[in-house]
């Protein structure tokens, strides 16, 4: 390839996403539990609102930010974990990925560090590189998957710029506690580190409360979205929720990413969110049955065991045999069931795999089927 057409060193420097990679082998037919994609259908409201705007010729450039309708809408619901939220503390994203990758362009300088969560979204990483910064892993606790503040501690240096949370978290599905929230915003204070919270599986609680950092917008930033909480995945709409100033550069950076979101799918998420907590109630009801189901089938397989995930809709099993998760996963796919590998989140998830219980109980059942008859058939080779 001649240099002119050559791939930049920068892009190169990424790995492609572990969780696609299993997508690629599997065969037609296969059980997916790898895919974080709700199967719920959309409120009514929102399909009802996109459709009506567009008929109505909303299909035009919207503001940069966002509707202001809209903005003013997620500023006022979100209020319940901050008050005084206005317009200004709020940009709309097309997505909550684009969201996150403005946050890094926006706010990392070549050479900075940002610290990530292992086992953690496979994106922060990559997007810390791609803005010429450097990631650092941090440890998550056994067992309860909480961010070990020790080790958060060890690794801050005076090139540290930010901490990246995930609450809940994917993989594990872990919910951030309050006493690890106070000790993670009072730790960005004295060391004057930003922390990036991605908070969109807020929705998705089923013990416990969210310990969001909106009443810290002075040294963090907040990530949602609306793809996981309407599942309309498809319409790629996000948002931040930051201090002005901090709005103010996402707004100019979300300029030269793609001038704006799409119009008609912001009308229609503004038609859900007022009747959107009888359908979470539902849909976190239906998550909340799969989730012991697969709890309940994880921990009857030979060498699997997990604590019943507080949020999210993935469970993330460790296991005991002498095998890579890469390895392990490329077998189950084999046998028809696709699952992401632990490795694919960070070196600190080796040891696990991920399975997504955004699927009906009789596909969870049937891939349960298949990882049981798996395992013990790796086992008895292995004898």
């Amino acid at each position: 390839m001649n240099r002119g057409m050559k791939v930049s060193d920068r892009l190169q420097s990424v790995p492609m996403s572990g969780i696609r990679k299993m997508f690629d082998l599997a065969g037609p037919g296969s059980i997916n539990l790898g895919l974080g994609e709700p199967d719920l259908d959309p409120p009514k409201e929102a399909v009802e609102g996109m459709n009506a705007a567009a008929l109505a010729g909303k299909n035009k450039y919207s503001p940069t930010a966002g509707i202001p309708e809209l903005r003013k809408a997620v500023a006022e619901r979100y209020s319940m974990y901050a008050g005084g939220l206005g317009a200004e503390n709020v940009i709309i994203t097309p997505s909550g990925s684009t969201a996150l990758l403005e946050v890094s362009q926006s706010f990392v300088d070549p050479g900075d560090e940002v610290l990530v969560p292992s086992p953690g979204f496979v994106i922060y990483g990559p997007h810390a590189k791609l803005a010429g910064g450097k990631a650092v892993e941090y440890r998550l606790t056994e067992g309860d998957f909480q961010p070990d503040t020790d080790d958060i501690q060890s690794k801050i240096t005076p090139s540290t710029k930010m901490i990246v949370v995930t609450n809940p978290s994917n993989p594990t599905g872990a919910v951030l506690t309050e006493e690890t929230r106070n000790v993670l915003a009072d730790i960005a204070a004295d060391k004057d580190v930003m922390i990036l919270s991605d908070e969109v599986y807020e929705p998705f609680i089923y013990e416990g409360k969210h310990q969001s950092f909106l009443p810290y917008l002075d040294r963090a930033v907040v990530v949602g979205g609306f793809s996981k909480m309407m599942a309309v995945t498809g319409w790629r709409l996000g948002f931040v929720i930051s201090g002005p100033k901090q709005t103010d550069a996402l707004i100019k950076m979300q300029y030269h990413v793609c001038a704006s979101p799409g119009m008609p799918a912001m009308y229609g998420v503004l038609n859900a969110l007022p009747h959107i907590d009888p359908y979470l109630d539902n849909a976190r009801k239906i998550y909340r049955a799969r989730r012991d189901l697969i709890t309940k089938r994880l921990n009857e397989v030979p060498g699997f065991s997990i604590l019943p995930p507080k949020g999210a809709f993935y469970a993330f099993p460790s296991y005991d045999m002498d095998m890579k998760s890469a390895d392990l996963a490329a077998e189950l796919v084999k046998a028809g069931l696709i699952c992401t590998p632990g490795s694919a989140f960070g070196t600190y998830g080796e040891g696990h795999l991920r399975f997504s219980y955004a699927a009906s109980e009789e596909k969870i059942s049937k891939g349960m089927d298949i990882l049981e008859s798996t395992v013990r058939r790796i086992r008895r080779e292995g004898a």
